[in-house]
This record gives C-alpha cells, sequence and structure tokens, in this order.
C-alpha cells in the first residue's frame, strides 16, 4: 500500500475516532513524531575533513573565485 493511502486512512480513522481513543493515543503519536524529528548527526568521515579542508585552502587563496551560496541558489 502506498505511503498516501495509508495516510489518507489514518486521516479517516483518527477523524471518526472517539475523543478517548485520540487521548489514549497520544503519548504514542507523540514519542513516534519525537524520534522521527530528532536529526542524526554523524561526524565527518576522514574523506569528508579533507575535502573541507582542501575547499578552505582553495578559498584562503582566492576567496573572489567562490560564489555566494545564496547568489547560487538563485540562479
Amino acid at each position: 500500500m502506498i505511503a498516501a493511502v495509508s495516510r489518507k486512512e489514518l486521516h479517516t480513522m483518527i477523524d471518526t475516532m472517539p475523543d478517548h481513543f485520540i487521548k489514549a493515543m497520544m503519548p504514542l503519536v507523540t514519542c513516534i513524531t519525537e524520534e522521527y524529528w530528532k536529526p542524526v548527526i554523524e561526524p565527518a568521515s576522514p574523506e569528508e575533513i579533507a575535502m573541507c579542508d582542501e575547499r578552505i585552502k582553495d578559498y584562503e587563496k582566492n576567496p573572489s573565485s567562490f560564489i555566494p551560496y545564496k547568489k547560487r541558489a538563485k540562479a
């Protein structure tokens, strides 16, 4: 079953569910959503660190050769 169909079924269930069931579900739903929205930030690998260090050196040599992200994103 695709996610959109499952989502629609869940919405229908919640919309028709008695209030006391909603209150009973809140702790579970809160727990699920808190876990979902916690970002997982992993340390950079040695290769990623080396790439960043290299770009920093390139920037220090010639800052004018870099385009700010905001300008690049608009292009």
